[in-house]
């Protein structure tokens, strides 16, 4: 069974950073792709930045320049690093995984369970 963890939202001052962080736990899985969504209160969920297994990463526009996603391959786990966060940042964040599992080679979406990110002062 796989499962996807997330840990690192808190209510954080505009300006600040903050750093999550999403392990998939588990065996018998391949990484094709991680990556984040948000939802901020009362919107539509907004995708903002995968990291694919060659290492390929692309980013919305709302946060180009300020988000940073990275990996560490050996622990499975993918984190986001935010800086100069804004009070519209504030939403839950959700990390995704395409995983292949290699039993039956079937590829499927994983999601984690979100963690509440909050920008105000």
């Amino acid at each position: 069974q796989v499962q996807l963890v997330e840990s690192g939202g808190g209510l954080v001052q505009p300006g600040d950073s903050l750093r999550l962080s999403c392990a998939a736990a588990g065996s018998g899985f391949s990484i094709n792709a991680m990556g984040w969504y948000r939802q901020p209160p009362g919107k539509q969920r907004e995708l903002l930045t995968t990291i694919t297994r060659g290492g390929s990463t692309n980013y919305a526009d709302s946060v180009k320049g300020r988000f940073t996603i990275f990996r560490d391959n050996a622990k499975n786990t993918v984190y986001l690093q935010m800086n100069t966060l804004k009070p519209e940042d504030t939403a839950v964040y959700y990390c995704y995984a395409i995983l292949t599992l290699v039993r039956d080679s079937i590829t499927a979406h994983y999601w984690g369970q979100g963690t509440q990110v909050t920008v105000s002062s």
